[in-house]
């Protein structure tokens, strides 16, 4: 792979600027690839933004940026495109500086920001050398996420339609599942939990399969089928469900039938919880769906009320009838929690472990 360094001023680089779904972006007269389909959207906040402009005009060196060259001469941003970005829409006039658009300064401090080089190594080779290239070097800035890093693996026909449904500012995803759902659109994290939840955790391999189809309509109809599925089911909403792996919930349990009415008396009286025995609210909606106690992580009883306990029993377990030291031993609820039992000492026992565990298995 060959990797040298040039030096290239704004005013070349801003050529023929283009930044639209569409065409997608472009500069340098069209032979820029600004935002190559592996690399994220726009994520510079105000602040990072006005940062690149203002090191221009106070002629600070910026970070070096990293461009590949392609067969037929054209070139793709591999690090750099944010600044990139930013640089191009100061000068296309979509913001301003201390209230001065680009087309607002003088000629002198046109010129000035428009003849600012920028460092920026070219390296040529094949498309594993590129890729190989891209994850060392982008080491610097906003940190590119995992399923970025997929994204610059498995680029095709198919990833573009996924990031269309789950990509974008305000894309279709964010508009039926933003409250259901953590992270942001576009920094891939809906992206990443839809394919997590249709993969069951083998997003690398969904990927590979689908890499080369035309459209991502299987998984945009799951998803949809998966929030359509939560709020018929859980028609109250409520903000312990932001970020459950409702996914997951749908693969396992979409076939059982429950009675919304009745799911939801339970969970507000779960939510209520008068005892303070549930430490894990969140929890409640997969409990509810399988009824497993561990999803809820019940209050446990602690050491001095366990060693009380330990003393009362004389270290015997009442069920074995053997001694055992007090490490040897488990806490346990006499009346089970489910059926009504709560953590307090007067319904603790103290059982040895296979014991224990002997129960928990019936």
């Amino acid at each position: 792979m060959k990797i040298y360094l040039n030096h290239i001023k704004v005013r070349d680089i801003v050529e023929n600027y283009v930044n639209n779904d569409e065409e997608g972006v472009f500069g340098y007269n069209g032979k820029l690839n600004i935002r190559p389909k592996y690399q994220r959207e726009f994520v510079y906040d105000v602040k990072h933004r006005d940062a690149v402009i203002n090191s221009i005009n106070k002629d600070f060196p910026l970070n070096v940026m990293y461009w590949c060259r392609n067969e037929d001469d054209t070139f793709e941003v591999l690090d750099g495109q944010q600044r990139t970005i930013s640089i191009c829409e100061y000068i296309n006039g979509t913001f301003s500086i201390n209230n001065l658009y680009f087309h607002n300064l003088t000629d002198t401090e046109k010129n000035k920001i428009l003849d600012y080089e920028l460092m920026i190594y070219i390296c040529e080779g094949n498309d594993k050398e590129k890729l190989d290239w891209f994850r060392i070097i982008n080491i610097a800035g906003v940190q590119l996420t995992e399923q970025e890093l997929r994204n610059a693996i498995y680029t095709g026909e198919w990833l573009s339609d996924a990031k269309h449904y789950f990509s974008k500012n305000n894309c279709l995803a964010y508009k039926i599942a933003n409250t259901y759902m953590k992270g942001h659109a576009i920094r891939q994290n809906y992206l990443e939990t839809a394919l997590d939840w249709i993969s069951e955790g083998n997003i690398e391999q969904y990927m590979a399969e689908h890499q080369h189809k035309s459209n991502a309509i299987e998984l945009w109809n799951y998803f949809q089928s998966v929030i359509s599925w939560v709020k018929n089911l859980f028609p109250k909403y409520r903000t312990e469900m932001k970020g459950l792996d409702w996914g997951l919930f749908y693969n396992q349990y979409k076939d059982n039938d429950y009675n919304a009415k009745e799911l939801e008396e339970y969970v507000s009286t779960l939510m209520a919880d008068e005892y303070d025995e549930i430490t894990s609210k969140k929890g409640i909606y997969e409990y509810v769906l399988s009824g497993n106690e561990r999803c809820l992580s019940i209050r446990a009883f602690k050491d001095g009320e366990k060693r009380k306990v330990y003393e009362r029993q004389k270290g015997i377990c009442p069920k074995c009838k053997k001694h055992f030291e007090i490490n040897e031993m488990e806490a346990d609820h006499i009346t089970p929690w489910s059926k009504g039992g709560h953590t307090t000492i007067d319904n603790c026992q103290m059982l040895c472990k296979n014991c224990n565990r002997y129960k928990s298995d019936k």
